[in-house]
């Protein structure tokens, strides 16, 4: 309903006091509640620096850069997993004697 923190605060107050004197019907209460809702994401955007034109794209690039994490992370295991198999097997060729074997 509300395009900014200090609009959205005194239509809330409006909103409040037509409640009072209607006898607080249904829909006016349902818009209290959403213009409180607004209200309070934007405050909580607001504080949390996310609330100019810039946010979302910010948020749209560290979502990148956690894929990128997440999948750097799952080679770099996938990789430790492959030189220990190679080490594992390794160290068993040379407890049961294939490298005489080979020779």
């Amino acid at each position: 309903m509300s395009g900014g923190n200090s609009s959205g605060g005194a239509v809330l107050a409006q909103l409040m006091a037509q409640a009072a004197e209607r006898g607080a019907e249904l829909v006016t209460l349902r818009a209290i509640a959403e213009e409180a809702g607004e209200l309070g994401a934007t405050r909580a955007l607001t504080r949390l620096g996310l609330a100019d034109e810039r946010a979302a794209r910010d948020m749209a690039e560290l979502r990148e850069l956690l894929a990128a994490w997440r999948d750097a992370k799952r080679s770099a295991w996938k990789s430790v997993f492959g030189w220990l198999c190679a080490l594992l097997l390794a160290v068993l060729a040379v407890k049961l004697g294939f490298a005489e074997f080979v020779k």
